[in-house]
């Protein structure tokens, strides 16, 4: 396939611009590659093609398009600092810029951030402003587009010294659906007994079957999670539901 120069100096040009568009441009290129939790990403190693997990592939990114480290470990050695999605939270409130998820929807190389429960993660992706997302999904589907509707997120974030241009309109997307995760105080009823119940006879030990969806029933979502490739936040979602044979009504 021919590419023109020209095509290919305004990549050049875009990637070294700090701006959220940069950011969903370089995220983009990689697109396809595997996903592997708890993976550290060199941040300062432009050739890095994977493995990745969420927080690593947002904060390469952000390196290789800013030079800054962020959402990152203390460390300053860009080799080794390691990305978490509890560090993007941290960072967010001390020095970023937390904006509402509908801004955020629209602006392309915002992130969009669920927090992690206590000693579990949480997930990150870049919006494309259009109603969908970059990410590094999860082990079964690696680096991949994909919607940012029918998800929870608890936040927006900008990075600083990243100049962004949302659109002028809120994308449409999909409702946000039920979903069981730890909460304080902790969710109750029907829908979690149903949870322990199919986690049980899956083998993962959610605890007392009692309706309490609390850090052990947490562990036993975020350990099937793993087990089966998908996300692993601890949190039964949809996808986590249909994959537990659990219809909710």
């Amino acid at each position: 396939m021919f590419i023109s120069r020209s095509i290919l100096s305004t990549h050049t040009k875009l990637d070294r611009m700090h701006t959220g568009n940069a950011l969903l441009h370089k995220a983009n290129q990689h697109l396809g590659e595997r996903y592997r939790l708890g993976v550290i990403a060199p941040k300062n190693n432009s050739n890095w093609k994977g493995p990745w997990d969420c927080a690593e592939f947002c904060s390469w990114v952000v390196y290789q398009v800013s030079g800054t480290l962020y959402g990152c470990s203390s460390s300053v050695d860009p080799s080794f600092a390691d990305a978490y999605t509890g560090f993007w939270a941290r960072d967010a409130r001390s020095k970023g810029t937390v904006i509402p998820l509908a801004e955020a929807l629209r602006t392309p190389g915002a992130a969009l951030l669920r927090i992690p429960a206590p000693n579990l993660i949480g997930h990150i992706a870049f919006s494309d402003g259009l109603g969908g997302t970059v990410e590094a999904h999860s082990t079964k589907r690696g680096v991949i587009r994909t919607s940012a509707g029918g998800r929870r997120w608890d936040m927006g974030v900008l990075v600083p010294g990243i100049v962004y241009t949302p659109f002028a309109a809120v994308p449409k997307t999909e409702q946000v659906p039920f979903v069981l995760r730890l909460t304080d105080p902790t969710m109750k009823g029907e829908r979690v007994r149903v949870l322990q119940r199919a986690l049980k006879a899956a083998g993962f030990d959610p605890g007392k079957i009692d309706g309490d969806f609390g850090p052990k029933t947490t562990t036993a979502v975020y350990a099937y999670q793993v087990s089966k490739g998908l996300t692993p936040d601890g949190e039964a979602g949809p996808i986590t539901a249909r994959s537990l044979k659990i219809a909710w009504t």
